[in-house]
């Protein structure tokens, strides 16, 4: 990976706002259920300290109070599902991830998703990038015991694949996505979707490098 100088023997991606610029698509399904439910507008300090997270603690953290497991399963229901109405026939790969993708093929590089993401916007966005095998390894935040910025997810990818931690290169979004995968050991590559360089400039640590996409990443160094 010519900005690290670091020759990663796996590489996992995160995916909102990751593989697919989509966060302005997941601001406009919470506008409408934010309106819903009466709920202010996100800040972006509350952006910050959301993005990443699995739903399980976003909603408890949004209404301020304890959210049992079968009413925030019903506003993740209704939420993502808003998402994946407004975002049908809408999503479109990052720049530059296809040639990532294939030169990590060729190389013979194993890759990973580690999202928060639920199950059916998995499959959906997927779906919508025609990426729905490209990725043999899937590790979603319902599937290990602690979310983002925990580690577990990261370390549950690097498990699957059968490489440590230290060995792996994750790219990331969120604030909480970068803490996790630090926390997991990783190198980090943060992209400016969601969040700008000078945001990620004030992280302890700092991700190992920041761009806006993947041609930029592949074409730095």
């Amino acid at each position: 990976m010519p900005p690290l100088r670091f020759a990663a023997r796996a590489v996992v991606f995160d995916i909102d706002g990751t593989i697919v610029d989509n966060m302005h698509l997941h601001a406009e399904a919470f506008s409408v259920f934010a309106e819903r439910h009466g709920l202010p507008p996100l800040t972006p300090q509350d952006r910050a300290r959301l993005d990443g997270r699995r739903n399980s603690e976003i909603f408890p953290i949004l209404f301020n109070r304890e959210v049992p497991r079968e009413e925030w399963q019903a506003y993740e229901h209704e939420k993502e599902g808003l998402y994946r109405e407004l975002s049908k026939g809408r999503l479109s790969p990052m720049k530059g991830l296809h040639a990532l993708i294939d030169g990590l093929r060729q190389s013979q590089t194993p890759v990973a998703l580690a999202t928060s993401a639920p199950k059916p916007n998995v499959e959906h966005t997927l779906a919508e990038l025609n990426l729905a095998g490209a990725f043999p390894v899937i590790v979603r935040g319902d599937e290990v015991a602690h979310g983002k910025p925990a580690p577990d997810v990261f370390l549950e990818a690097a498990r699957r694949l059968g490489v440590d931690p230290a060995h792996c290169l994750v790219f990331e979004d969120a604030q909480m996505g970068i803490e996790a995968a630090q926390a997991a050991g990783m190198r980090v590559v943060a992209l400016t979707t969601s969040f700008t360089a000078s945001h990620f400039a004030r992280l302890v640590p700092p991700p190992s490098f920041v761009c806006g996409d993947f041609e930029e990443f592949l074409r730095t160094g």
